[in-house]
């Protein structure tokens, strides 16, 4: 097609296997003009709402302004070029995609506040939240969500209220877009080069094949580490050279302290105290106040009883594991040694190695990625009843990703399923899950089925090698893989509740509860296959991985409510913050600590999750979801980890409802009882402490 005749792909229908993406069609210069026109048409769809001389109904106005598809029902523009770009940002970004998304964060934003604070559209709003027809739970979720959304947004404060929000909204968006650009950059600059070959004393052959062929990527000799998950966790637990690890150790807990162009300390006070006002001008004390509205949680109060509950329980423990672990060092080192924070994962090593005579190395051999993808698509399809079909005419974005067409167990189409699995230059570090389509049903009553992504920074393949996992990333994999299923089984009218449209302490719910089985037998049989031999991993051996399951557990408890007190002492504050950020850290986590902590080290700087992931006031989701999934995976173990009829039930009542009913209605309903914390302690072989 000539130039002059191309259309903007966005544009268009997309002319690929069951509409997805055509990343291979799409330029830089698409984005852009794709966002201009997606604010404009929903623009043009807020007018028609808002000029309807009819009187607002659920119909009219309700389900107009969360369906914002065009006249066919067929795609949300804004929503079709927006999910490609900044799920794109996040996993193979460029400078030019960077600029752009700080050139379009204020019109976005704008544009949102614009829609949210348009006092017209919202007296219709309204008037339907006070009046209208017999609805469905489901109806009912929305309005509330619909009319709690707009308040919750400012549509109720004065025209100085709704000016000063704009400005926050503004402001925020451009400094957490900072924050993460500011990581991604400080991330990528270090690298860890090597020469010596004396130097990589200790590290396992996998950790040196994959330093060769970094190195080599980057036209250099020897071997190169980097602040990337599969670089730099296996150094820190195999490298014997201390001063080595230091070096990694020092510049992974300083990301972005320097003084240089990628701090993000006064970035951080600064988003905290945007959120602390934005809670304020809409009548909250805090920011966390503000959040709790929509969370299981409820309230600050018993976020804290939780965390408070799980120090109490599992502190002593964690002692108990760290002098266990400097004990052996001692023993190793002599009785002069000082373990420093660097030295942990080297030590805590040797310990289990002599305790269960198991490490992460045994393992990857067993854990070849291709074997892996088997297991996890092999346990849904015994759970239930799926199956994944790879489809290389799916366009991907990257040589790493692969797609496949997801069918239900009667054979029809259930959704599509991208998988990204190795880090990159342009690729954040972490692991998550995200989409490209929701799930909604139109107007004229067709399913629009899911396209869902789980992108992750797992183990690379070698010249040598394939990839070969350790049991810490197949963990990683069924997490965000529970995630998805959440997507693929979403089955509701709504886009906006389907799928993880969920409230945010019971969205790692799916998620966690996967990773229950990564140390169950009967699913480590069915795809743990050494990858040269092709003989199944020795029953010793899963027997060693599930008594060592509860190694340092107590002491990763710790590390995770850490997190949560750090979150929650930021956004609890109910007064400017001016405090330096690496002391207030300090004091803020030091109840949870079991570690020395060192003066310059800093969590807050590079804290994507609250400052710029969506879980600000809300890291604590995850202690509060391991709560749920503990209890869940109980009855699996009661009735038999495979039963299709506890998981049939775990599919209809949590996997396909979305948000369309209050979380602990659809958890009670699957459990028959609200969860307790027993399971959890049981599973982590944790006694209560009995009150004297």
């Amino acid at each position: 097609m000539s130039e002059s005749k191309r259309q903007n792909p966005f544009f268009v229908k997309y002319d690929t296997p069951h509409e997805t993406a055509p990343f291979d069609q799409i330029r830089m210069e698409d984005y852009e003009e794709a966002f201009m026109e997606g604010m404009r048409r929903e623009k043009e769809q807020i007018d028609k709402i808002i000029n309807n001389p009819e009187k607002p109904t659920f119909d009219n106005t309700i389900i107009n302004v969360d369906d914002e598809k065009d006249d066919e029902g067929y795609y949300d523009l804004l929503s079709r070029v927006s999910s490609v770009f900044y799920n794109l940002l996040s996993s193979e970004t460029n400078d030019e995609m960077d600029e752009l998304a700080q050139k379009m964060s204020p019109i976005l934003t704008k544009h949102a506040n614009d829609i949210q604070l348009n006092e017209r559209l919202f007296e219709r709003i309204k008037y339907v939240h006070r009046h209208h027809r017999k609805l469905t739970p489901e109806e009912k979720m929305l309005l509330d969500d619909c009319y709690e959304g707009f308040v919750r947004s400012g549509a109720l404060l004065d025209a100085e209220g709704k000016e000063r929000l704009r400005q926050l909204t503004e402001e925020a968006s451009m400094l957490s877009l900072q924050f993460s650009q500011n990581l991604l950059k400080e991330n990528k600059s270090f690298s860890l080069h090597i020469t010596d070959e004396a130097q990589l004393d200790g590290l396992p052959e996998t950790a040196r094949e994959a330093a060769v062929q970094a190195a080599q990527e980057e036209g250099k000799e020897g071997w190169l580490f980097t602040l990337d998950s599969p670089s730099y966790s296996p150094f820190m637990t195999y490298s014997t050279q201390r001063d080595l690890r230091r070096q990694l150790y020092m510049a992974k807990n300083t990301e972005c302290t320097h003084d240089n162009e990628w701090n993000n300390l006064e970035i951080c006070k600064r988003l905290v105290n945007l959120r602390r006002e934005l809670a304020q001008l809409l009548g909250h004390k805090t920011y966390a106040d503000y959040v709790m509205k929509h969370r299981m949680a409820g309230s600050v109060r018993n976020v804290y009883k939780l965390l408070n509950e799980l120090i109490e329980a599992y502190k002593p423990t964690a002692v108990k594991e760290v002098a266990a672990i400097e004990k052996h060092a001692r023993k190793m080192e002599g009785k002069v040694f000082k373990l420093e924070n660097w030295d942990f994962s080297f030590y805590s090593h040797k310990l289990q190695l002599e305790k269960y005579n198991i490490d992460a190395e045994m393992l990857r051999p067993y854990f070849e990625l291709s074997k892996v993808i088997d297991g996890v698509f092999g346990l849904a399809n015994r759970l239930y009843g799926i199956t994944f079909q790879e489809n290389k005419d799916i366009p991907v974005y990257h040589p790493d990703v692969k797609a496949y067409e997801v069918y239900d167990k009667d054979g029809s189409y259930l959704a599509v399923f991208y998988a990204d699995f190795h880090p990159r230059k342009g690729k954040q570090g972490g692991a998550w899950m995200t989409e490209y389509q929701g799930q909604w049903i139109d107007r004229k009553g067709e399913n629009h089925r899911p396209h869902v992504s789980v992108v992750m920074n797992l183990t690379k393949p070698t010249a040598e090698k394939p990839a070969l996992l350790t049991l810490g990333e197949v963990e990683t994999f069924l997490h965000e893989f529970g995630h998805s299923l959440h997507g693929i089984f979403a089955n509701t009218r709504f886009e906006s509740l389907s799928g993880t449209n969920v409230w945010w302490d019971f969205v790692e719910l799916p998620s966690q509860f996967m990773e229950n089985f990564s140390v169950e037998k009967e699913f480590l049989r069915t795809f743990a296959f050494h990858y040269q031999t092709g003989d199944p991993i020795p029953d010793d051996l899963i027997d060693r991985i599930v008594k060592s399951r509860n190694f340092n557990i107590a002491y990763g408890c710790m590390r995770q409510v850490s997190f949560g007190l750090l979150d929650l002492a930021y956004y609890t504050t109910k007064e400017e913050f001016i405090e330096e950020i690496i002391p207030f850290e300090k004091k803020a986590w030091a109840k949870a600590m079991v570690t020395e902590q060192l003066a310059d080290t800093c969590m807050t700087a590079q804290f994507s999750h609250i400052m710029s992931g969506g879980y600000a006031a809300g890291y604590y989701s995850y202690k509060w979801a391991e709560v749920l999934d503990a209890d869940a995976f109980s009855m699996f173990k009661k009735h038999g980890i495979f039963n299709q009829k506890t998981a049939q039930s775990f599919r209809d009542n949590i996997l396909s409802k979305g948000g369309t009913e209050n979380p602990m209605t659809l958890y009670k309903r699957f459990r028959g009882s609200e969860p307790t914390i027993d399971a959890l302690l049981k599973r982590n072989g944790i006694s209560r402490r009995k009150a004297k």
